[in-house]
Formats: C-alpha cells, sequence, structure tokens
C-alpha cells in the first residue's frame, strides 16, 4: 500500500476535523444485466454502479482502493473540492493504481450535496466503474424532506468502450439509427417546399454533417440505479411524504431529460451545492451533472421516473410507489430531436464546404461576434440573439435561435432553464474578472476528432493560472454537439445575468452554436484537468491540463513528483 502526501493545508485542517469512518473499495470484472442483455464490465465491491458513499460536511475521508483489474485504475471523486494530489487523474494528479496495489485516498470533506465518483482510466468510466457520494451539511438544510433516494443514470450498450470508440473512429455514424428516410424528405417537401428542402439538405452535406448528429451513441439502454426499464428500479413511499431525490448522470455520452407524470419537481440543488427552489415539471440533465428535486405524491398510486434519451432514442425508467410490484404507465418516446442550421451558428455567405472544425483557418480566424442569432452586446453571459423567443418552446438563452435542441416539456408544461438556476447563498464575492480566457469547442465529426481551440489534448500547452486570480471562461462551442465541460478541482461560477446569484456547478453544459460564460475563483494549487465529459470526445482530444501556479508553498514541486512515475490521463 503507498499513499501520497496531502498538500500543506490539508494537514492545517486534519486535528480541526472530525474522523470518518473507513471505506473499502475493490474494483472487480462484474458482468452487467440491463434486462436487455448480460455483458462483462467494470465495478466496485462486485457490482455496478458501485456503492454510495455516505459522508457529513467536516470529516476527514479515507477510502482504501483496491486494484483487482489486470491493468492500471483509478477513481476520481467527481465534484470534489480536495487536494490535488487525490483528485485521481493518471499523469496529472497521480500515476495511477497498479494491479494488485491498494491506494489510499485521504481528505476532507468540506462541503455538502450529491456528487459521484468513477474511473478515470481509459473507458473504465463507461464500462461500469462509476458509484454516488452523498454528504449532509453540518447545518440544517434550507428544505424539508422525508426520505431520499439516489437516481443514477447511465447509458449501458452491449459493446465495451474500446470497441465503440473504434468504431466511432472508423465511421462516425455508425450507432447512428435516426438518419433521415427517404418519408422524412417527402414529409419536409410538403411542408416547407421541394426547392427549399434539397437546398437545406445540400447544405448539410456540403458541412458533412447530419441533422440527426445529436447523439454519439444509440442502441443503449437506459438504466437507473443498475436496472434497466424492464427491471423497473422501485422506491417506496408513503402518501404525502416529501421525497429528496438525487439524480446523477453518469453516461457515457448520453444527456437525459427527466420527467415523473402526475408529479411536480421542485429543484433545490444543482451540482451538490443549493439553489432557489424551482418548480419545473421537466429538466434536461447533461453527463456529469447532478440535480436534487423535492416531490411528494400525495395519492396511494405508482409514478414512472421516465428519463428520455435528448436525441429520443433510448430511455431510461423506474418507479416511485407505495408498494412492490405496482407499475404506472411508461409513456411513448417524443419524436426524435434533429439539429438545425441555428444549431451550427450559420453565418451569411460562409463555404460550409470548407469549414474544417478541427482548426482550419476558416475557423481559426472566424469572428464568432457575427454567428447568426448570437449578440455579444446583450447581457453578460447570455446571448441574447440567441434566445428561443418562439411561443411554442420556453424562451432559453443557452440555445440558438430556431435550436432543434430547446427542451419543450411534455403537455407544455415547465422545463428546467440554467436562466432559471439563482444560488441560495453566494459561495464567492461578487468581483470582476482579472481576466478572460476564450476556449473554442472544436471538432470534426466526419473523422471523429475533437479538441479545444483546435488542438488536441496531446499536442497542447497547459492552461497557467495564478492562484488567487478569477478568471473568466468564454466558451464558443463551434460543433454540432452540446459538450458537458468539466473543470477539476475548482467551481464553476455559470454566468446567467444574476451577478452574486450566479448559480455555482461542476459541470457546465455548452449547446451547438452558443456561447457561455463561466467564471473561476482560483483557490486550488496544483495540477487539474479540464475536459469535455462526454467520455469519447475526451478521449479523442477535447481535454486539457490546468496549472495552477504558486498558493501554498511546494504544492507545483509535489505536482511534479507526484507524476513522474507516468501515466496517462
Amino acid at each position: 500500500m503507498r499513499k501520497f502526501l496531502m498538500a500543506g493545508a490539508l494537514g492545517l485542517l486534519l486535528p480541526a476535523m472530525a474522523s470518518a469512518g473507513e471505506y473499502n473499495i475493490t474494483v472487480d470484472r462484474v458482468m452487467i444485466d440491463t434486462g436487455d442483455f448480460v455483458k462483462e464490465g467494470i465495478g466496485y465491491n462486485g457490482a455496478s454502479p458501485g456503492p454510495v458513499l455516505r459522508f457529513k460536511e467536516g470529516e476527514i475521508a479515507t477510502i482504501n482502493v483496491t486494484n483487482n483489474l489486470d491493468e492500471m485504475t483509478s477513481i476520481h471523486w467527481h465534484g470534489l473540492i480536495l487536494p490535488y494530489d487525490q483528485d485521481g487523474v493518471p499523469g496529472i494528479s497521480f500515476p495511477g493504481i497498479k494491479p494488485g496495489e491498494t491506494f489510499t485516498y485521504e481528505f476532507p470533506i468540506v462541503q455538502s450535496g450529491t456528487y459521484w465518483f468513477h474511473s478515470h482510466s481509459g473507458f473504465q468510466e463507461p464500462d461500469g466503474a462509476f458509484g454516488s457520494i452523498v454528504i449532509e451539511p453540518e447545518g440544517r438544510e434550507p428544505f424539508r424532506y422525508d426520505r431520499e433516494y439516489v437516481i443514477q443514470l447511465t447509458d449501458k450498450h452491449s459493446h465495451s468502450g474500446d470497441r465503440i470508440m473504434r468504431n466511432l473512429k472508423m465511421m462516425p455514424d455508425y450507432y447512428n439509427r435516426q438518419q433521415q428516410t427517404v418519408g422524412e424528405f417527402f414529409s419536409d417537401a410538403s411542408a416547407n417546399g421541394l426547392m427549399s428542402t434539397i437546398q437545406d439538405r445540400m447544405a448539410w452535406g456540403d458541412m458533412r454533417m447530419m441533422k440527426a448528429d445529436v447523439e454519439d451513441l444509440q442502441g443503449f439502454t437506459g438504466m437507473i440505479n443498475g436496472m434497466g426499464p424492464e427491471q423497473n428500479w422501485t422506491g417506496l413511499f408513503e402518501p404525502g411524504e416529501r421525497i429528496r431525490l438525487r439524480f446523477i448522470n453518469s453516461s457515457a455520452v448520453t444527456y437525459f431529460d427527466v420527467r415523473i407524470p402526475g408529479l411536480d419537481m421542485t429543484v433545490v440543488q444543482s451540482d451538490g451545492n443549493n439553489v432557489q427552489p424551482v418548480t419545473v415539471d421537466e429538466f434536461r440533465i447533461g453527463v456529469a451533472e447532478t440535480y436534487d428535486v423535492i416531490v411528494r405524491p400525495k395519492d396511494a398510486q405508482a409514478y414512472t421516473i421516465f428519463a428520455e434519451s435528448m436525441g429520443r432514442s433510448g430511455y431510461a425508467r423506474a418507479t416511485l410507489a407505495p408498494e412492490e410490484g405496482m407499475e404506472s404507465t411508461v409513456p411513448e418516446m417524443r419524436e426524435p430531436a434533429r439539429l438545425t442550421m441555428a444549431d451550427m451558428g450559420s453565418m451569411p455567405g460562409m463555404d460550409h464546404g470548407s469549414m474544417d472544425m478541427s482548426g482550419s483557418p476558416e475557423m481559426s480566424g472566424m469572428d464568432h461576434s457575427t454567428m447568426q442569432g448570437m449578440d455579444h452586446s446583450g447581457m453578460a453571459g447570455m446571448d441574447q440573439g440567441s434566445m428561443a423567443t418562439s411561443q411554442e418552446v420556453p424562451s432559453d438563452p443557452f440555445y440558438a435561435k430556431g435550436s432543434g435542441l430547446v427542451p419543450t416539456a411534455a403537455n407544455g408544461g415547465k422545463f428546467l432553464s440554467y436562466a432559471d438556476l439563482k444560488a441560495q447563498n453566494p459561495l464567492y464575492e461578487d468581483r470582476e474578472p482579472t481576466r478572460e480566457i476564450e476556449l473554442r469547442l472544436t471538432g470534426n465529426m466526419e473523422r471523429y476528432s475533437w479538441s479545444i481551440n483546435g488542438v488536441k489534448y496531446e499536442d497542447a500547452d497547459p492552461i497557467r493560472l495564478k492562484y488567487g486570480e478569477r478568471v473568466r471562461f468564454k466558451f464558443v462551442n463551434t460543433t454540432m454537439m452540446t459538450h458537458p465541460m468539466h473543470l477539476h478541482g475548482m467551481w464553476s461560477i455559470l454566468d446567467v445575468g444574476a451577478g452574486e446569484w450566479n448559480p455555482v456547478k461542476h459541470t457546465v453544459s455548452v449547446q451547438p452554436g452558443t456561447t457561455v460564460y463561466m467564471e473561476t475563483e482560483v483557490d486550488a494549487p496544483g495540477q487539474w484537468a479540464f475536459h469535455c465529459h462526454l467520455s469519447y470526445h475526451a478521449a479523442a482530444g477535447m481535454f486539457r491540463k490546468v496549472i495552477v501556479e504558486g498558493g501554498p508553498d511546494s504544492t507545483q514541486a509535489k505536482a511534479d513528483v507526484a507524476i513522474e512515475e507516468g501515466g496517462d490521463a
């Protein structure tokens, strides 16, 4: 067994913090039964998902991880604020855990809320290596509930992560089962006119893209707490109880639209941080995000938890009921989503046939302020011109006007927008950023190549930040895909135009053709990962190392020592 030394700051905290019970986790080959198929995968303590780890704010977490695989492994504590050398990213924060080795993670619990953990080695996470974390606050919650359940979502495919990546590199639409048909062409021609439909098809052909490029992976089985739709995970309740549902999206690449027909959901937390309560009928949960909601079923009947993929290609389903065995109707999936030119940030006069989204001169020299439907003169962080103002869809500043991805709640109800999220209590003082860093999210679907600013991870210099500064990140999504961007080790303050009440998150979703801003208080010295949380996008190059310079003495020297044995991120 070996254990890296903690950062100096942790040593000062240890005497003042209560000791927590230890967890022992084994990393194992497991069999995963989805109800549709059985496959070999990777899990924790003999199962996938792994256990729910419970802590209390103010404790010290001690977690002994034993690698029973014949390959290297790691565990990253997603969303937790901790010393860099406990973050669990091989090649950045530590070398990784060798076969047969036990590694002890030890760090203070300085927050509360719903989080999760997963492997950061190869494709072990999409193969099943993930679990959940629940942290109780030191004080009282600002909301009441009588019981709680973790609702951990995933997209399980019969192919292994390695095989999926090979297939995507060989043929990017390998898993696309919703390509446009001849029937759809005639339907569009009838609605929009023949010439208009032909021109539309030609424009997409010139860009070497398809309107159906909403999801990388289709043909999966959606699962909740390790159970497929037919297996029907069930949570029990007594009528009248307030139930806290801790939703976690642990998918490889799938966004889910979540609703519980017959029940309103009051969102009280986003990514572990309390928000001002907002009642909705449906919400979209990006890959790696968490949302905590309160529901109050008053009748002694079953209710279906229905999580439908953003592309409408699959779903996960579970049940809330007063008794085991009770079921409710499972809704039909809605029509498949289709991208529009607005999602591409279409620009007048641009030759789309020459558009290489991996960093060509056409893209690198682009003036993004000219993008159609995007007016940068509006509210900070919110491109007013990109707001969806159609009466058929809710107004949402984080989707391009006319976007084919604008969510519309079933039966005309309320769909949660990022703009609805307001912090319950500000985590940081509201101050001006010291500088802005633009990160263009770039890629080429035809080659299945993904990058930041046109440069893949292996060819990129690290992003260097100064301890104590406040950095404003500007994400410009030049691709046709939605990217959940995750910065390790530090909070991301999402700019929704609410000033000091802007919500604090660990994962920020950036839609096609839009610009999104977030700010980071640089308060965590060391080396950190910053990447798209779509597993195959990160592996293909949409990934960066972040180095925070300064802060407690010797932090950078320790970072160099921590990874000197090598390992890949």
